[in-house]
């Protein structure tokens, strides 16, 4: 009975330490499965349409009247980013639109590659070298997570983005540098000011004022180039989050939009909202205090990103490409043995590995009308949020033997804090 007991073990031993010798060729095969998709079977990348179409008009001032005709269920995408993105976006209306589908195409491969890097770099802070097999075989395997098969089938920009504020926290670098790095970030997008937050737990002090005066000089910048829109957006259309999109639908990964199908598109939810922010906020707290405590540098960077995710008015399902270092922290982080790091982990994937919100979303949009939502579809449509809200708990409860702690300490002093 025992030799029956170890026989699955031993053979998952075995299959792992075969992908961790040819862990290169797996990069390289799945990178180019990749390429063979997106060549033969890739969707238009709507979103990277409404960058490169919609930046000039940032200049004539008439960016936010821009509107690119699709199809239903969203019939017309607007650009929905502060001026200064569209500053970032300018260069690429130069560019043919094949050449910058190519470059774009090329830079978030990229970027994803340097997210799993920084993250290896966080796990093994303090324990030596980070493991190059260990690097391309997650890389390899992300690339076919869907927020990230969404952000490339789109043409988003979150991989670049969340490439930049891992590589601000990660790699060694003056204070400066790294709050710059985030700062530019959060100027172009909002979502990643939460990286913020593994600045201030952390006590880069000097950082956190480097990112808070990098992403107000890069506003600055925008109003001066364009005055009228940037007044435009952030005195109205900052707040103004339907113009994204409906966020009772399951595209919207939020607690806010899971309470909006638990309840009903046209439910009061103001009251259940509250009470949800503020158990995210409680159980974020208690997260990203143990992980200091525990100097568990890369669980605080989680906790602090997927906090975000669950707060934020809007998360669709591609803004949730930090699953990845998420399930990295799961699968080779201080839970790693216990029970609900291992739930979490199979959770992570069951959400990601296939194409469940996908698939709720072809049902959603086959509704005659969302109201009443259905609930076949509504709990399903939690899978994002509940994989949060189970991440930010292993964080929480995590305990890291002596010789697990990577020494967030030394991080810090590695960073120049």
């Amino acid at each position: 009975m025992c030799r029956r007991h170890g026989i699955a073990p031993a053979r998952l031993r075995v299959i792992g330490k075969w992908t961790a010798g040819h862990a290169g060729w797996c990069l390289a095969a799945s990178v180019a499965l990749h390429v063979l998709a997106a060549v033969c079977f890739s969707p238009e990348p709507l979103d990277l349409r409404v960058y490169r179409d919609a930046s000039p008009l940032v200049l004539s001032g008439h960016l936010y009247d821009y509107r690119l005709h699709t199809g239903p269920p969203i019939p017309l995408l607007p650009f929905t980013y502060p001026p200064f993105a569209a500053l970032v976006f300018l260069p690429l209306s130069h560019l043919p639109w094949t050449v910058v589908v190519v470059l774009w195409q090329a830079a978030s491969v990229a970027a994803l590659g340097v997210i799993v890097h920084c993250a290896e770099r966080l796990l093994s802070a303090g324990r030596g070298r980070p493991r190059m097999s260990r690097v391309m075989l997650w890389t390899a395997g992300g690339l076919w997570l869907e927020p990230v098969r969404h952000t490339l089938d789109q043409g988003q920009v979150n991989l670049l983005l969340a490439a930049l504020v891992l590589a601000a926290v990660a790699v060694p670098r003056p204070a400066a540098a790294r709050g710059a790095a985030l700062g530019l970030a959060t100027a172009v997008k909002l979502t990643p000011a939460f990286g913020g937050l593994y600045l201030l737990a952390t006590r880069q002090w000097r950082a956190a004022v480097w990112a808070a005066v990098a992403a107000a000089a890069a506003t600055a910048l925008a109003w001066v180039a364009a005055p009228q829109e940037s007044a435009r957006y952030w005195t109205g259309l900052v707040t103004q989050t339907q113009r994204i999109g409906p966020s009772w639908s399951v595209r919207n990964q939020s607690l806010l939009g899971a309470l909006g199908r638990l309840l009903g598109p046209d439910a009061p939810t103001a009251l259940a909202w509250c009470a949800a922010l503020t158990l995210a906020t409680a159980l974020a707290a208690c997260a990203l205090w143990n992980a200091v405590r525990h100097r568990d540098a890369l669980g605080v960077l989680v906790a602090a990103e997927l906090y975000g995710l669950l707060v934020s008015p809007i998360s669709w399902s591609h803004h949730w490409v930090w699953c990845l270092p998420a399930m990295m922290w799961s699968a080779h982080g201080p839970e790693r043995h216990r029970l609900l790091g291992r739930v979490v982990t199979a959770a992570w994937l069951a959400a990601t590995a296939t194409r469940l919100v996908p698939f709720l979303i072809g049902m959603e949009d086959g509704l005659p009308h969302p109201t009443p939502y259905p609930a076949l579809l509504a709990w399903p449509g939690t899978a994002y949020t509940v994989c949060a809200v189970l991440s930010l708990l292993a964080v929480a409860a995590s305990r890291r033997s002596a010789a697990d702690r990577p020494g967030l300490q030394r991080v810090r002093a590695a960073s120049g804090a």
